[in-house]
């Protein structure tokens, strides 16, 4: 059929769509489960090779410093080479830094290998949230953007789970990150498969346009309202204690808590279960009722005091955990979303941006600052009291939500009062 004499291309086939998110998802997968490898064996790393936990933080740290810097122009990469060159590129330095990562027992190779990690997951997460959008805009969107980030997150139970289900290759610190590497491959045959698939759509159907990435324009920050920097604070506040937790998790829970290995690694499995689980659950019954900043108090104040339960009473973990999983259920459920709500649409990438940016500052401080803390507070399995420290640092970064989710709701209901 023509057009203005031009062929009027066709739509892709539900199929092929829903192809397309399996590869890409399957991108994700790999990112995440590379990106969750080093924790099951950081008393291995420390054993083996004489690391300090302050090492094991900078392994996370670096990765998010380096994340800080390509996602201040990963947008206008995507962008200019298209989502298909940026999956291939990206998911492809997702393997290579896996390969670097596992290849050396130096610290600064394997810190390389993390650098390069921060380098090539973030930018992949955006070039695939821009994909997505390009084949289900005005479709089932938000479904498949949920499945993506579901098996996405298998990425990181797998990788939690992993000396359980692989357990033969924990008989050493350097095999499981051959794993990894050979579960990163996930990222460059994604990248290949959706390469050829984009290639072969822009030729035989007509795809929908993504609109543009997020990117940080500095002007704009001054024009946002003060409920927008509440749910900023309460973000990096929020993520500082949950991810650089995970970091520690399974280390703590061996040597302070004397539990095996496998079931330490079902416990911080529990917290991406949950949310795979529940997140989509809890984004339901807020759309329905609203409250939204009462629904990020409530998480909030779950969320404070599992730490010092961990720490110093003798209940069993799973409702720390419990408690723990809820609040990462429901925080993010309601706190993205709400953005929309407060924030200009004509600003609303900026804001986004600005959120991850600030979280990454935030994960990278703290994961550091975790590693030293247990490092000057001598923690291990004959001094468990040495992981206290810490745990009242995460203690008093859960304080601190509860106080800015709370400033956020009172400033919530001036605007209502006002408006």
């Amino acid at each position: 059929m023509a057009v203005n004499g031009e062929t009027q291309l066709r739509e892709p086939a539900v199929v092929f769509r829903w192809i397309v998110l399996i590869f890409i998802s399957l991108a994700m997968f790999g990112n995440y489960y590379v990106y969750d490898s080093i924790a099951p064996i950081a008393d291995m790393i420390r054993a083996s090779l004489g690391y300090d936990d302050e090492f094991i933080g900078a392994m996370y740290s670096v990765y998010s410093v380096a994340a800080i810097f390509i996602l201040l122009i990963g947008g206008v990469i995507i962008d200019k080479y298209g989502t298909k060159k940026s999956i291939l590129f990206f998911g492809a330095l997702c393997a290579v830094a896996a390969l670097v990562t596992a290849s050396s027992s130096d610290k600064y190779v394997m810190l390389a290998g993390r650098v390069l990690l921060g380098i090539g997951s973030e930018p992949l997460i955006v070039a695939i949230t821009t994909s997505i959008a390009k084949w289900f805009k005005g479709k089932e969107l938000s479904f498949a953007f949920g499945l993506n980030l579901t098996i996405a997150r298998l990425g990181s139970v797998a990788a939690d789970n992993s000396p359980s289900w692989g357990s033969s290759f924990y008989g050493d610190w350097q095999s499981p990150l051959y794993l990894a590497l050979i579960i990163s491959l996930a990222c460059l045959i994604g990248g290949i498969v959706y390469y050829f698939l984009e290639n072969y759509a822009e030729k035989n159907y007509t795809l929908g346009k993504a609109g543009d990435t997020d990117k940080l324009e500095i002007k704009s920050l001054f024009s946002y309202k003060k409920t927008f920097w509440f749910v900023v604070a309460l973000c990096v506040t929020f993520y500082s204690a949950v991810f650089p937790f995970r970091s520690f998790a399974i280390k703590f829970f061996m040597e302070a808590h004397g539990e095996t290995r496998e079931f330490a690694g079902f416990l911080n499995s529990i917290l991406p279960l949950s949310a795979m689980i529940a997140t989509p659950l809890f984004g339901l019954l807020v759309d329905k009722v609203g409250k939204r900043a009462l629904f990020m108090f409530i998480g909030s104040v779950l969320l404070l005091p599992v730490f010092l339960m961990m720490t110093y009473t003798g209940i069993t973990l799973y409702v720390p955990i419990a408690m723990m999983g809820i609040a990462f259920s429901l925080i993010p459920a309601v706190m993205w979303p709400y953005v929309a709500y407060i924030v200009d649409e004509k600003k609303l990438g900026t804001a986004y941006a600005l959120m991850t940016l600030i979280q990454q500052v935030g994960l990278a401080g703290f994961n550091w600052l975790i590693g030293y803390a247990n490092d000057i507070s001598m923690a291990s399995p004959q001094n468990p009291d040495g992981y206290s420290l810490g745990m009242w640092i995460f203690s008093s970064l859960g304080f601190f939500g509860v106080l800015f989710s709370f400033l956020l709701r009172r400033a919530e209901a001036k605007e209502k009062m006002q408006s």
